[in-house]
């Protein structure tokens, strides 16, 4: 009998669906030592193929949670525990002291394990991968219905994003170096931004702009603050803090503040 792996299996990620293919394929060797070999080649055979599977296992992993952490899928902390389990659980399986007669029976256990945990897994956790929100995504709810605003939001959006890949690009050159760049260009843009919603909400008489001038300010004065000259030992975390905190502010801002400009434009039409 041979375990398939069928369309249901497909988690739609191109280079995890071609591993675990490759892992429904080691389990199948295994599964054909069981049914053709006799007691005195199982136990050399079976031990070479579950090599190639844990060490196969470990690497694919590793490649998944890499992917995981690379979209900042927030399931991978939970994912990490699945896999750091089950690796535990295979490298506590020791089948030296079984008797050839009970070797058998002891790998069909394992296999089974192995079987039921790979469709529970890929099923119940895998099949989630990337099929999330990022936080970083510019989505229906935060549009105002002014056109320009709502540009300009998405880009800033954009910009926040750019800066979060290249805090967390850890083998990048002259990394700090690019994130000041980033850093400048978003301060530059949100400036930009600021006065044409100023001059937006002036045009139509929102009674709200004095409120709104002075948010802007604060947030310019947040933005002026950075210095990651300061900064020793706590870069990341202080760049990782940063970023939060821009992005938390612009999604307030948007959804309190902005979208009321929008609402209010409406109402005089």
């Amino acid at each position: 009998m041979h375990y398939q792996f069928t369309d249901d299996c497909m988690i739609g990620i191109p280079e995890i669906d071609e591993e675990h293919r490759q892992l429904f394929q080691l389990v199948n060797e295994l599964q054909d030592i069981l049914d053709k070999a006799d007691s005195s080649q199982l136990r050399t055979l079976s031990a070479s193929v579950l090599k190639k599977l844990v060490d196969y296992t470990i690497k694919h992993f590793s490649n998944e949670e890499a992917y995981m952490e690379s979209i900042h899928d927030p399931e991978l902390a939970r994912q990490k525990e699945e896999h750091a389990a089950f690796v535990a659980r295979i490298n506590q399986t020791d089948l030296s002291g079984f008797s050839d007669s009970a070797l058998r029976y002891a790998l069909l256990d394992l296999l089974n394990y192995l079987v039921h945990w790979l469709f529970g897994h890929i099923l119940g956790s895998d099949i989630m991968i990337g099929k999330f929100q990022s936080p970083f995504s510019f989505t229906n709810e935060y549009l105002t219905g002014v056109e320009q605003i709502d540009t300009e939001h998405r880009q800033l959006f954009a910009i926040i994003k750019e800066a979060n890949d290249l805090i967390h690009a850890d083998l990048l050159h002259d990394k700090y170096d690019a994130i000041m760049a980033v850093l400048s260009k978003l301060k530059d843009y949100t400036v930009k931004h600021f006065q044409h919603e100023e001059a937006y909400m002036k045009k139509i008489g929102y009674p709200g702009l004095v409120a709104q001038q002075y948010a802007h300010t604060s947030f310019c004065d947040k933005l002026n603050e950075i210095n990651l000259d300061e900064m020793d030992d706590n870069q990341q975390a202080y760049l990782e803090e940063l970023v939060d905190f821009l992005l938390n502010w612009l999604i307030v801002h948007i959804l309190k503040m902005d979208k009321k400009i929008g609402e209010y434009a409406a109402s005089l039409n």
